[in-house]
């Protein structure tokens, strides 16, 4: 069995997806319409912009999607699809590109709806007052009462349980800070602050989320064709209407990738596709499910070497 998997946030670069425009037209056709949908040249940015303004989380949500979306129209074009998967997921943001290669949502609205998520997340706390770290050698349990140790009144969670040691916290900056102090401490390898500007999947995204809802709540949202493993539940969902409401709650949720992926192998998956920019998930996949295979798709020759 296999599981398409779609990178989130942080794997951004400049040039990404530009081979893959080049060498299929179907591949360029989906810069064109994300484009069209937002109104503006994101393809220009993504392409030979620079990486300060394509990092910021309104212009990285929307063009990992395009990147994404512009690898899996290669693969359709050589053959492959979503009929060649079982489930399909996401990190984060990455849970829009999923729902959008299964065909729950279209492309443009895809586009739109991540372009708002990325600006009202950013908007829902001030610049300087939210942080977040990522806890490597620690288990979840361990970091979520660490989390809850260090918060002192204020918010601190665990936010992404990514692989079995790494667990990136989230909330205000101070306690984050002390969470990250606590952390060497109580046995963890090393607790990084991480370069985001706002803290994502916290409580203090909860503005954010309010947004989301009315968003979603506007656009047409399909019956997945394979299942979609939801961060916030690490389980399968394929109904439109609970599909809406998780959307919904991963804004302020944990995204419980460790979960979803032990999910995914025990439902018989071997194979992961992660398809887009980067190779973060193919990593953490390893870590959690040893035996898996995995494969990374973001460029022509990666799609030539399945053909092969």
């Amino acid at each position: 069995m296999r599981a398409f998997v779609f990178p989130g946030q942080g794997a951004q670069v400049i040039g990404m997806g530009r081979e893959l425009a080049e060498a299929y037209p179907a591949a360029r056709a989906v810069f064109a319409e994300v484009d069209e949908a937002l109104g503006e040249k994101l393809s220009d940015l993504i392409w030979t912009g620079d990486i300060e303004p394509l990092t910021l989380t309104q212009n990285a949500q929307p063009a990992l999607m395009a990147t994404s979306m512009a690898a899996f129209r290669a693969l359709e074009a050589e053959g492959f699809g979503i009929k060649d998967a079982d489930f399909v997921a996401g990190h984060s943001l990455g849970e829009y590109s999923a729902l959008c290669a299964a065909g729950a949502l279209s492309l443009a609205d895809t586009a739109r709806l991540l372009r708002l998520r990325g600006r009202a997340m950013q908007e829902a706390v001030p610049v300087g007052q939210g942080a977040m770290a990522a806890i490597l050698g620690l288990d979840f349990a361990a970091v979520a009462q660490l989390a809850q140790d260090a918060a002192e009144g204020e918010v601190c969670q665990a936010a992404n349980d990514n692989d079995p040691a790494q667990v990136v916290i989230s909330g205000h900056k101070a306690a984050v800070e002390r969470a990250a102090g606590l952390a060497k401490e109580r046995g963890a390898k090393r607790a990084l602050m991480l370069p985001v500007s706002a803290p994502f999947h916290s409580a203090l995204m909860q503005p954010a989320a309010a947004v989301m809802a009315e968003a979603l709540a506007g656009v047409e949202i399909k019956s997945p064709a394979v299942p979609l493993v939801a961060n916030v539940r690490a389980n399968a969902v394929s109904e439109p209407a609970e599909i809406r409401d998780l959307l919904v709650e991963q804004v302020t949720g944990s995204v419980r990738w460790r979960e979803s992926v032990e999910f995914l192998a025990g439902a018989g998956v071997t194979e992961f596709w992660e398809i887009g920019a980067g190779k973060a998930l193919s990593g953490m996949i390893k870590r959690i499910a040893k035996e898996a295979v995995t494969k990374t798709i973001g460029a022509p020759a990666d799609v030539a070497a399945l053909k092969g």
